[in-house]
């Protein structure tokens, strides 16, 4: 709908240079060209599709330029609406190539070659358009004569009358042609916005402040504005009169960007972006990213907006220390929202990490995305071989302080290891990650030479306690002391160890899996020995699901561990048709055989009164109520996670549980392990969690 002119004149001021605008009339769209070139525009507007670059096989036109102006295109003479006018500039790029035959006989090998180049040139210019929630592309046709063919050289300009525009709205132009030889030119101009819509901040809250008459109708909708795709929107509301909305600073993003206009037929939107530059906003966009997994080798970043980063993969040791890039021999991948990247590995592995910088230089994010299906970080040593000319090849040891070549005579953990490593690398113990022309990446196991070195100490131990007690055995008087001591000391040791905890679950689907994954992760950083069947498939094939549950719960009970039965929907359904039946049909199979054949090893114990003391049952919030698990299994106590986290980590870790500010540390330390892998099972990717809109009722379109 065209805009009164006192309203234009309220957006755009009332300089002299501003009321002059030219003036178009009519509603045709037009082009029009340097002197000596000839222009035609097509009739209707084309699909935006850039395509690949291709190689120009002689000297061919190139936008170089994108100008705009703003013009008006009047309806009335009081009835106009904003209009951009886009000039592109063009030159001659690219050159005819020699011909052999004149450079072999120093003359014109044909006197066709000379035709094509004393003939015009010809393109299809490409003017891609975007303003929310408009976009155009329409098509160029540009000649230009041999006389004014040199090369490098600007050949004029083609000019388009032009795309309208929304006051207060962000556009976006891109030009290119058809086909594409160069990367396309870009341009973002923001178009004067009306008075009437402010933006404000009042400490950690910001204001919309609409100020229109009280009988005036409009509409007010908040949406994420998309370099890529179409804009998302998060909030819509018809209000009436004057309004100040309240946001939320955590709600700010640099791509959220607003929009109003009158309920009215074909009114005209005025939109305004103005958190692109805000700080919290920055701030706020990395807090919401996410790297996500899709498969072993691929994985994606989810995020409200557009992020100017890059990634590479880091090798994360256990103890805390620093995550060390593999840059090189990797390189730093440019990351895309959204967009599916592959690193070139050959295995994966849970101390591989994925890093995340921006522009800047400066690390923003980090997630081990393989930690919570291959289980914790292992002690391993990562092995960096480098191949050179004529089949040389060195290797070195990644560790904190850097890469030790092997073999060294350094006294690091790696070079007095170096001889094992460089044997077990040999005999093909090691596992290969990434493998190209210049060099590979292998990890080592490292944990059986440290227990070969801690059997020797306890061995040395075990000989010195005897002669120790040989001594004792002469000073009866302060035998009973001694062996205090001692036994305080080995009760401490075991206590250090931490307790076993044994999880059987279900696998109703691969999302629980991983969630189940997550949560034994997250414990096996406390002190607990978590063993799940998740992480011992390959035993667990090998022995079979009932002797390898057997083995398990026995290990785990005789030294005071503790089993855990994590309740889901499926393993309700299991343990109520077990009750139901008695037994199992021997023929099925299915996702839910595991637990199936570890109810053989579990209901004996509820069954007889063993079960309080050695058993805990656990379901997660929003999946399953306690009430729903059986009542035989509610004979032990059953806590809903994660809302009920400090009290399962107490029962956990009894008899010695820490003290109740350890344990509740603990717990908020579990809950932010947990909360990622909650929000992926609970709101998958592309789907709107409850609470997330902004401003006020949110959700509520209208």
């Amino acid at each position: 709908m065209p805009v009164p002119w006192f309203l234009l004149s309220l957006a755009l001021g009332r300089s002299p240079i501003v009321l002059s605008l030219e003036r178009l009339v009519g509603p045709q769209d037009a082009t029009h060209c340097s002197p000596g070139l000839s222009c035609h525009l097509w009739d209707s507007d084309i699909l935006c599709l850039p395509g690949d670059i291709v190689p120009a096989l002689g000297p061919v036109l190139a936008p170089t330029h994108l100008q705009t102006e703003l013009v008006l295109r009047c309806h009335k003479e009081t009835y106009c609406d904003l209009c951009v006018r886009v000039a592109v500039h063009l030159a001659v790029h690219g050159h005819w190539e020699e011909p052999e035959d004149e450079e072999k006989f120093g003359g014109a090998a044909d006197s066709g070659v000379e035709e094509p180049r004393n003939a015009s040139l010809q393109a299809q210019v490409v003017l891609s358009f975007q303003a929310y929630p408009t976009a155009r592309c329409v098509l160029l046709e540009v000649q230009v004569p041999a006389a004014l063919v040199q090369f490098g050289q600007s050949v004029g300009s083609v000019v388009y009358d032009c795309f309208e525009a929304a006051l207060g709205s962000e556009v976006r132009i891109w030009s290119y042609t058809q086909p594409r030889y160069e990367k396309e030119l870009n341009l973002t101009q923001q178009l004067p916005a009306l008075p009437w819509l402010n933006v404000s901040a009042d400490g950690d809250n910001v204001h919309l402040v609409l100020n229109v008459s009280e009988e005036q109708h409009f509409g007010l909708s908040l949406y994420w504005n998309q370099v890529q795709g179409s804009p998302k929107p998060r909030w819509h509301k018809n209000l009436t009169g004057p309004q100040i909305i309240t946001l939320n600073h955590t709600d700010l993003v640099p791509c959220l960007c607003i929009q109003v206009w009158p309920l009215e037929p074909d009114s005209v939107r005025t939109n305004i972006c103005p958190f692109r530059e805000d700080p919290r906003a920055h701030q706020n966009l990395w807090r919401a990213a996410r790297l996500r997994l899709l498969t072993l080798q691929s994985w994606l970043l989810d995020a409200p907006c557009s992020l100017p980063a890059e990634a590479a993969l880091c090798w994360q040791a256990p103890g805390g220390d620093p995550c060390q890039p593999l840059v090189p021999p990797l390189s730093w991948e440019n990351v895309t929202v959204d967009k599916v990247l592959e690193f070139p590995l050959l295995k994966v592995h849970p101390n591989l990490c994925v890093q995340q910088v921006n522009s800047w230089e400066k690390l923003q994010l980090q997630e081990c995305l393989w930690a919570d299906s291959l289980g914790p970080l292992k002690d391993d040593v990562l092995l960096l071989e480098t191949r050179g000319p004529q089949d040389n090849r060195s290797l070195c040891a990644l560790e904190p302080s850097g890469c030790t070549s092997l073999p060294s005579k350094a006294s690091t953990r790696a070079a007095r290891l170096g001889e094992y490593l460089l044997q077990d690398l040999q005999s093909g113990q090691c596992l290969q990650l990434w493998d190209d022309d210049l060099g590979a990446l292998w990890a080592c196991p490292v944990d059986k030479y440290i227990h070969k070195r801690w059997a020797l100490l306890w061995l040395a131990c075990l000989l010195f306690a005897a002669a120790l007690s040989l001594i004792l055995l002469l000073k009866k008087d302060h035998a009973k002391g001694w062996l205090r001591l001692l036994k305080q000391d080995v009760r401490s040791g075991a206590a250090a160890r931490g307790r076993a905890a044994l999880l059987l679950y279900s696998a109703d689907d691969s999302g629980f899996e991983r969630l189940v994954g997550a949560l034994a992760s997250a414990l096996c950083q406390l002190p607990l020995r978590v063993a799940v069947d998740l992480w011992s498939r390959r035993e667990m094939s090998a022995q079979g699901p009932v002797a390898w549950f057997h083995a398990q719960r026995r290990q785990t009970l005789q030294e005071g561990g503790v089993v855990v039965l994590l309740f889901s929907p499926g393993a309700v359904a299991l343990c109520s048709e077990w009750l139901q039946d008695g037994v199992s049909a021997p023929g099925a199979h299915g996702p839910h055989d595991a637990f199936r054949a570890s109810l053989s090893c579990v209901l004996p114990d509820f069954l007889q009164g063993r079960a309080p003391g050695r058993y805990v049952g656990a379901c997660f919030d929003r999946l399953l109520h306690p009430d729903s698990v059986p009542a035989l299994f509610r004979t032990v106590p059953v806590f809903s996670l994660p809302s009920q986290l400090p009290d399962f980590l107490g029962a956990l870790q009894q008899p010695r549980a820490p003290r109740p500010g350890r344990l509740q540390e603990r717990a908020e330390h579990v809950s932010r392990a947990l909360q990622p892998a909650l929000d992926s099972y609970f709101h998958p990717p592309g789907t709107p969690a409850p609470g997330r809109g902004v401003g006020p009722g949110a959700g509520d379109g209208t």
